[in-house]
């Protein structure tokens, strides 16, 4: 029996206003959300933290660029390489040349992975800047990044992107932008996910505030967000042709390292006094 009357059929507008002529996005609406609550989030553990605000104001710039950069260059490289280290330009700004001439479409394509590799880089040039210890600024960062990831993906749903296999499960969703198949929200079941991490990270920080740079809390952030991150894998459509060939695909491959780190650093922080 068709389960296709049953679907939830999602068909959102990509941009719900232009500003002097751009589109403004949902997707680029929910990563400013995500950063805007990431930074007063930040700045109530620096405040509780009694660490000056003069050491704060910089941080943000520096995560927002590493963040961006990453994600950017991780999805060109990992994802793409062949095509953009020929279109190198469209890897570094946000645009496609096309027939007519250039074209803004946004960073369409950002990996996760390449986001959080660029977030340490960013945050060991903040720590040299400031002098601040380095697992302290994980930690605390750490504590925040789940509710940020939560709104990336939420912004993914709103894109119709990041497709889940094919159901005939009662969560099957059609995005009608791209077929009339019912899908796993593979986007939601991550968004939901990330949430409940945070909510579970924030009730840890309230109970053991003192574990803040013993790494504990960075350990929590990778070991959560990227275990879930490669089972739900098997809920996705591949996102390269190449994937087709591999046992697991290229986000599983890139989350075991993270969930290995993440464990170990769960264990030694909790162990560390």
């Amino acid at each position: 029996m068709s389960t296709l009357p049953c679907a939830f059929v999602w068909d959102p507008a990509l941009s719900p206003f232009s500003f002097f002529g751009f589109e403004i996005r949902y997707y680029a609406i929910c990563w400013m959300v995500g950063l805007a609550l990431g930074y007063y989030i930040m700045q109530y553990l620096y405040r509780k933290q009694k660490i000056a605000d003069e050491l704060f104001d910089p941080l943000f710039m520096y995560c927002f660029f590493g963040i961006l950069i990453g994600a950017r260059l991780g999805h060109c490289l990992f994802y793409e390489p062949e095509y953009y280290l020929s279109h190198f330009w469209e890897m570094i700004l946000p645009i496609k040349f096309t027939d007519e001439g250039w074209k803004f479409v946004g960073y369409m394509g950002l990996a996760s992975h390449g986001g959080t590799i660029g977030l340490f880089t960013a945050l060991w040039l903040y720590c040299r800047n400031t002098k601040l210890k380095f697992a302290t600024v994980l930690d605390n960062i750490a504590i925040t990044t789940p509710i940020v990831a939560a709104m990336i993906r939420f912004g993914n749903f709103m894109n119709s992107e990041i497709l889940g296999r094919a159901t005939d499960g009662p969560l099957g969703v059609i995005f009608a932008r791209v077929d009339d198949i019912p899908r796993h929200p593979a986007q939601l079941y991550e968004a939901i996910a990330y949430l409940i991490f945070f909510i579970g990270g924030w009730l840890l920080y309230k109970k053991f505030p003192k574990k803040v740079g013993t790494l504990f809390y960075f350990g929590y952030c990778l070991a959560t967000i990227f275990t879930f991150r490669f089972f739900v894998e098997f809920l996705k459509e591949v996102q390269v042709d190449f994937e087709n060939e591999m046992i697991l695909d290229m986000g599983q491959w890139l989350s075991i390292p993270f969930m290995i780190i993440g464990a170990a650093c769960m264990v030694y922080g909790w162990r560390k006094k």
